[in-house]
């Protein structure tokens, strides 16, 4: 009865999905196609989602452009700007999932009084709105001599994604019986080298599903960079920020252009790391 229900169900599931898909991916569509678009179509009103129609009327060639990109591309302080966001994200990302586990494998396997409290402690420092901390955090910055560097806003990400990827790596963690380290151990490896060996590759889901969080949070943080960062360590957020300038009107097609250019590298890794993902999401869900 509940798989005849169940496939009853599906296409409705099906159209729910392909509408709400729909939905979200229409922002993302209308930006891209707007960096093909020329001025005078993103000027338009009303808006138009695809590029113009060229002259004659009854063409149906659109009006593409590659200007926008170009103009991008050809910027060497883009180009540096972008490769200031990879290099700090992926350091971070490695960095704040390394601790992270470790971590949260001391939180699973050695509890101790006020383990839940030191939990909390741990998870309140995610709670705090980063512009609350961004001036102490720059005259600190400032007074350590690390003020606009890629090696401060590394230190920064990490310590501010320490607390979520120590919680998702306790949970992912809290789900591998403990009889598989044990027998490691049995067979002469130390803790430690049962960590790495048994229990992290175990833990491999978890640990792809939260380098991919822990990565979209660095890679789209805005806060802090522009607070601490002014000519060497810039990252793209606040590059894209920079385009739209002092002037009343708005560059619509190299802002859409470049947050295009900008979206394309955690798209990618999101996409390579979609089958760990899945998995690390549903890691210990079902239990035989």
């Amino acid at each position: 009865m509940s798989v005849q229900s169940g496939s009853k169900t599906a296409p409705v599931r099906a159209v729910f999905l392909a509408a709400y898909a729909m939905i979200s991916l229409a922002p993302v569509c209308y930006m891209v196609l707007t960096g093909f678009k020329l001025p005078a179509d993103t000027a338009a009103l009303p808006p138009r989602f695809l590029p113009g129609l060229t002259a004659p009327e009854n063409s149906f060639w659109f009006r593409f452009t590659l200007g926008n990109f170009q103009r991008i591309l050809a910027d060497a302080e883009t180009l540096r700007y972008l490769f200031n966001s990879v290099f700090v994200s992926v350091c971070s990302t490695v960095l704040s999932v390394a601790v992270g586990s470790l971590a949260g494998y001391g939180f699973s396997r050695f509890p101790f009084r006020g383990g839940r409290d030191a939990l909390f402690f741990v998870l309140s420092t995610r709670m705090l709105p980063p512009l609350a901390v961004a001036v102490p955090i720059s005259f600190m910055y400032s007074r350590l001599g690390i003020l606009d560097t890629r090696f401060g806003l590394i230190l920064l990400y990490t310590c501010f994604n320490l607390s979520f990827t120590t919680w998702m790596m306790k949970a992912f963690i809290d789900e591998i019986p403990t009889a598989y380290e044990e027998a490691a151990m049995l067979d002469g490896h130390s803790r430690l080298e049962a960590l790495l060996r048994v229990v992290l590759p175990q833990a491999a889901p978890g640990i792809a599903a939260t380098a991919v969080f822990s990565l979209i949070s660095a890679w789209n943080e805005y806060a802090f960079a522009l607070t601490l960062t002014s000519t060497d360590a810039v990252t793209m957020p606040v590059r894209i920020h920079a385009i739209i300038g002092d002037n009343s009107a708005i560059p619509w097609g190299p802002l859409s252009a470049a947050a295009s250019l900008f979206l394309l590298p955690i798209v990618f890794f999101g996409l390579a790391m979609r089958k760990h993902l899945i998995r690390g999401v549903t890691f210990g869900a079902v239990k035989g």
